[in-house]
């Protein structure tokens, strides 16, 4: 595999690294949008290990159609204003068949809408705000969107037992939409929402917080967060002497995680896609792969980037390599074995999966309980 590097103007796309990933004679693009630089740099690590290790799988058994595939990368360094001039290259330049988000739903939500017009298929790895597949009839989301996963966070709060939870929110796109979907699921669980408190992506200093929390002194924290802020959070909550269970989400869902946190992540529950005590055929060698590849333990994020690139992989076989209508509703029409589940879009391109539950135990990422909700986890339709 070869890496080619590409610079532009800083006035056209600042700061933007196009990698070719494949052989010379590559004839299908597949563009990926990913942090590589930034404060989301290890998730957009972590995202192009798993997009790469799909196309070189893809490539190992002979490509698509006669044609091997070209993994083309950009840094979009998790924000629209990098995501824009990235997604027009790849539209207007590079040519590009399909699309894989491996960002943040804020630069993912800015490029939906410039592969949307240019009808070039967008298959979302783990952005979570609902505008995504909004956009349009081109894109796709392989996680459950955000509203979803926050539902499944109060469930997971009923089933543990407790009524009475407090809110940490994170005041990006991420956070607000876990928190409507935990407040729109809390008062039919019978829970109560006793406070809510938010921060922001800069803070990593919580110490007026930490002190309300506290005051409040909840049964459950549900808590937002990705893992440079929730780590700082979960250790500083536990320095105060707090000991009510944590609850976080994909965000939290990396080894940097309970890395920066300590011993203060024990015990820390967070719901996700990857189960990596799995026996699931999919997901059992694709732990394997990826460390074979990397030496290193996969995450949520590496897995939902494989899946993605997967998925519009398989939808690039049913279509004969052709892209566009064609390639849309072959992915549409699919059915997905995955290692984040068994996935099939609905009719606004959400799947409909499992939330996997892991907890923290012995420093690392273990299974502690499945939420299979067919009405709670459900997600949108265009019907509605």
């Amino acid at each position: 595999m070869t890496f080619r590097t590409a610079r532009f103007s800083l006035l056209t796309v600042a700061a933007a690294v196009a990698l070719f990933t494949a052989p010379a004679w590559a004839q299908l693009k597949i563009g990926f949008n990913v942090p590589l630089t930034g404060f989301a740099a290890a998730d957009g690590k972590s995202a192009l290990e798993g997009a790469k290790l799909a196309v070189a799988q893809a490539n190992a058994k002979g490509g698509v159609a006669g044609q091997q595939l070209e993994l083309v990368v950009y840094d979009d360094q998790a924000t629209p204003k990098e995501a824009v001039p990235s997604a027009t290259r790849m539209v207007e330049k590079d040519n590009v068949v399909v699309a894989v988000s491996g960002s943040y739903s804020g630069s993912t939500r800015a490029a939906a809408t410039i592969f949307q017009r240019a009808q070039i298929p967008y298959v979302v790895a783990y952005a979570i705000h609902p505008d995504i597949t909004l956009a349009g009839d081109y894109m796709f989301r392989v996680s459950a969107m955000g509203e979803v996963q926050g539902r499944g966070g109060a469930k997971l709060v009923q089933n543990l037992g407790k009524k009475r939870v407090l809110l940490v929110t994170l005041k990006n796109d991420f956070g607000q939409a876990l928190a409507a979907g935990f407040k729109d699921a809390a008062p039919k669980l019978g829970l109560t929402i006793i406070n809510e408190y938010e921060y922001g992506m800069p803070d990593r200093q919580f110490g007026p917080l930490v002190s309300k929390i506290k005051s409040d002194n909840p049964e459950i924290i549900y808590a937002s967060g990705y893992f440079f802020t929730a780590g700082p959070l979960v250790s500083q909550i536990r320095a105060a002497g707090i000991t009510a269970p944590i609850i976080g989400q994909e965000g939290y869902d990396s080894d940097k995680f309970i890395e920066i946190a300590g011993p203060a992540s024990e015990g820390t529950y967070i719901t996700t896609s990857l189960d990596r005590d799995s026996t699931a055929p999919a997901t059992v060698a694709f732990l394997a792969d990826y460390r074979k590849a990397t030496n290193l333990g996969a995450d949520m994020v590496a897995a939902s980037s494989f899946t993605a690139t997967a998925v519009a992989i398989e939808g690039l076989r049913k279509s004969g390599g052709k892209g566009g209508a064609a390639l849309r509703d072959a992915i549409a029409s699919g059915s997905y074995d995955m290692p984040i589940g068994k996935l099939e879009f609905n009719d606004l391109h959400e799947v409909k999966k499992d939330i996997q539950v892991q907890i923290v135990k012995d420093k690392a990422f273990r299974r502690h309980s499945v939420i299979s909700d067919p009405v709670l986890l459900a997600p949108p339709t265009k019907a509605k």
